[in-house]
């Protein structure tokens, strides 16, 4: 039998019978990312022949793979640009442009305001109104409004430069009460010189609007703000005090003005403090402002007995004053003379004595400072107040003199030396021991023009029944 199948060499012998061959129909299909993650690929490789891979076969034929990659060479490039134009366009911030900033615990930061207000060649989208309110001693009320830039972006032209202007509100409050907010200038770096140049307009306007005038500030919170509108500067010859009294004060303030490297150079606190005391109505109030006016100054009002006011705040207050200004304590006796304890709120002043004490002779005292205190009775004071370093000055400012009498009908009469005899005597008829300039005054502001009807009206002095009341 097996020598049927093998020949006699040991070989097959061809079969008797040649093999039918079966065709499977069927379809080429792109697999699914299921099959291709369940693949094997490390036995795709070893099986696959040529010179491509089939794992690049499979990459090249996956529509996902494609889009995936793309994408994400896409996403790459953006990030990569983006990082790029970030980086380049702060680098030429930093070399092209330059930033001036404002704070509007600055004066300055008003004054450019104000200025850019006023200023034609801008462009505004934002504005604010600020509101002027200002009531009359006859009731009547005048108000006004002005536009300035609002919180926002703004535009101007400037001496053919331009200048980008953003002004900001923080939700931060200052300690006046106030909310923060800046102004930030920008412009290009080769025109950073016509910053100088926009805040001394700005400054020169705002001197402008106060030359001629006493600003009068008052304490608000930590902060000195104006208070009303600023008032017409009052000449020192329209104050008429007694004989020399005047002249003394004026000559001593402007010695101590004049001699601050005096002091420096010996170690000695360069201030001055100044009593003027006296009875009700002789000018004391008048004659500092006329001589804030005289000196070019401005002045800074601060009650002692606000019950808001306490040792720190006081001390911040006198150490913060504004330039050139004329620091006034009106009525001084009488700041620790109302104190009143209660069981809720203690005592209703917040000022001690040895606070204000220290305030204007301590270690934290100011210097450059010009301190006016008036008071109606001197003697209540205690002598620790009284002593130099605190009140250097003292100077009584009396009643009106027959001399003073003179002078004010002469002032507001000039050269009718005939009814001014007539009406001094006319007053001593009255044998009143004072009267003030206050007194005086009201009777002539009544009779502007007419010095006879003023010495008709002499008697009213006495009347308490007429506006001329006497004590």
């Amino acid at each position: 039998m097996l020598s049927g199948l093998f020949g006699s060499n040991g070989t097959a012998s061809a079969p008797q019978q040649q093999k039918s061959t079966t065709v499977v129909p069927g379809e080429i299909t792109t697999p699914s990312t299921e099959s291709i993650a369940l693949a094997d690929f490390n036995q795709l490789s070893e099986t696959s022949t040529g010179n491509e891979s089939l794992l690049s076969q499979i990459v090249k034929s996956n529509p996902y793979f494609a889009a995936g990659g793309g994408l994400m060479a896409l996403g790459a490039g953006f990030t990569i640009l983006k990082r790029g134009i970030g980086s380049l366009s702060s680098f030429a911030y930093r070399r092209l442009l330059v930033d001036l900033e404002l704070r509007n615990n600055d004066k300055a930061y008003d004054w450019f305001l104000h200025w850019m207000s006023q200023y034609p060649s801008r462009s505004s989208r934002q504005l604010s109104v600020q509101t002027k309110f200002t009531q009359h001693t006859n009731g009547s009320v005048s108000t006004g409004f002005s536009l300035v830039p609002g919180p926002g972006n703004h535009w101007l032209k400037y001496q053919n430069a331009f200048f980008f202007v953003k002004r900001e509100r923080s939700e931060r409050i200052h300690d006046s009460g106030r909310p923060m907010e800046t102004v930030t200038i920008t412009t290009l770096y080769r025109d950073r010189f016509l910053f100088a140049s926009i805040l001394d307009e700005a400054r020169d306007m705002a001197m402008k609007m106060a030359e001629g005038k006493t600003v009068l500030f008052k304490s608000w919170g930590q902060d000195w703000r104006p208070f009303g509108q600023p008032r017409k500067k009052r000449l020192l010859e329209s104050v008429i005090l007694d004989h020399n009294i005047k002249e003394e004060i004026v000559k001593d303030v402007e010695e101590f003005l004049s001699s601050g490297k005096w002091y420096y150079d010996r170690g000695i606190p360069y201030r001055r403090g100044y009593l003027l005391y006296g009875p009700p109505g002789s000018g004391k109030t008048s004659f500092i402002q006329a001589l804030a006016g005289h000196l070019d100054y401005n002045i800074a009002i601060l009650n002692i007995s606000e019950p808001n006011l306490t040792d720190d705040r006081l001390a911040y207050l006198m150490n913060n004053i504004p330039e050139r200004t004329i620091l006034l304590l009106e009525d001084i006796d009488a700041a620790f003379n109302r104190r009143e304890q209660t069981t809720d709120k203690g005592y209703t002043s917040g000022v001690t004595f040895s606070g204000l004490l220290n305030a204007l002779d301590g270690v934290s005292s100011a210097e450059e400072v010009l301190t006016f205190m008036t008071t109606n009775h001197p003697e209540r004071l205690d002598p620790a107040l009284l002593r130099p370093g605190r009140v250097d000055f003292k100077s009584l400012i009396d009643n009106a003199s027959d001399w003073q009498i003179e002078q004010m009908f002469l002032r507001f009469y000039p050269d009718d030396k005939e009814n001014c005899a007539k009406f001094l005597n006319a007053f001593k008829d009255l044998e009143l021991p004072f009267v003030s300039t206050a007194q005086l005054q009201g009777i002539f502001v009544q009779c502007k023009g007419d010095p006879s009807a003023a010495i008709s009206k002499v008697g009213d002095i006495k009347n308490p029944a007429n506006s001329f009341f006497y004590e």
